[in-house]
């Protein structure tokens, strides 16, 4: 018996779901930060297993508070990675469950299993604390399973792996035994450098910047990649830039060595700022740069 579907990965923002993906394929795909809806693209991970093949679908971190074209887009891909997917897991901060976890609780879908991740256990300093925490998140919905874990440490990952494993359909594989992802290269090469560009500004550059890939070329020992960081007003373009250049050049170096890592080949990468007033600011203008 083999079993192969897809397992939507939810929640609301910096709660962990992207440093979940990465540690259950053991490879670093989803793009992770400390500021809210880094994670703005529907991503697979791919799991191979005797047994089955587990598609994780990480997924924007849902968001009540802000609004904005971006925002509602950023939702509506949340809520329809979880209605597409086979199994949904749920993941929640273990050392506080919210209103924001119990909404999204009750809207995940009904005729599917859902799982809850209560993440950052290893934060957690009073154990004790958990037990009150999966009562209310029982209060919300009743869960098919939850498993309290680290997606840090790696502790009880695999209890998840193996819960949501054993709820997907019998069907054959859908990728070959060496894929870890349906994205391509230059799909992972631009959200490399959107994190190396939240990582290195934080607050300075407004939510309203993402990555462009001008051109990319793939030659059998090389990446050629030129990339544009899209800004939303003049002012901003100095700020990426840094002092002489400086900033631009570290993202770029710290882009350049994890696709190294990632695509196991040299990259040469460039980068240059483009400004582009109000390019979120529509739905459409949102699509167009590859949002769903």
């Amino acid at each position: 018996m083999f079993r192969c579907g897809t397992v939507a990965l939810v929640g609301r923002p910096n709660v962990g779901k992207s440093t979940l993906l990465n540690r259950l394929v053991g490879q670093k795909l989803s793009i992770t930060s400390d500021r809210a809806q880094t994670t703005r693209h529907r991503i697979v991970g791919i799991v191979h297993r005797p047994d089955a093949q587990l598609l994780f679908l990480d997924s924007p971190g849902y968001q009540t508070r802000v609004g904005g074209p971006m925002n509602r887009v950023l939702n509506r891909t949340a809520m329809q990675v979880a209605s597409d997917a086979d199994v949904v897991v749920l993941v929640c901060d273990a050392r506080n469950w919210t209103a924001t976890d119990a909404r999204i609780a009750q809207a995940l879908p009904v005729d599917r299993p859902v799982l809850l991740a209560m993440n950052k256990v290893d934060l957690l300093k009073d154990k004790e604390r958990l037990l009150p925490t999966i009562d209310r998140a029982r209060q919300a919905r009743a869960f098919d399973e939850i498993v309290p874990l680290s997606a840090r440490s790696g502790r009880q990952v695999d209890v998840l792996l193996d819960a949501c494993a054993k709820r997907l359909p019998e069907a054959p594989p859908l990728y070959d035994a060496d894929a870890l992802t349906d994205r391509s290269e230059r799909f992972l090469a631009a959200e490399t450098i959107r994190e190396k560009l939240f990582r290195q500004l934080g607050d300075e550059l407004p939510y309203e910047s993402t990555v462009e890939i001008e051109r990319f070329e793939e030659l059998p020992d090389l990446r050629r990649i030129h990339a544009a960081i899209v800004v939303d007003r003049a002012a901003q373009r100095p700020i990426v830039i840094g002092a002489r250049g400086e900033r631009i050049k570290r993202i770029a170096t710290d882009a350049r060595l994890d696709l190294e890592r990632l695509l196991g080949t040299k990259v040469f990468l460039e980068l240059f700022v483009k400004v582009k007033s109000g390019w979120a600011g529509s739905e459409q203008s949102l699509r167009s740069y590859g949002y769903e």
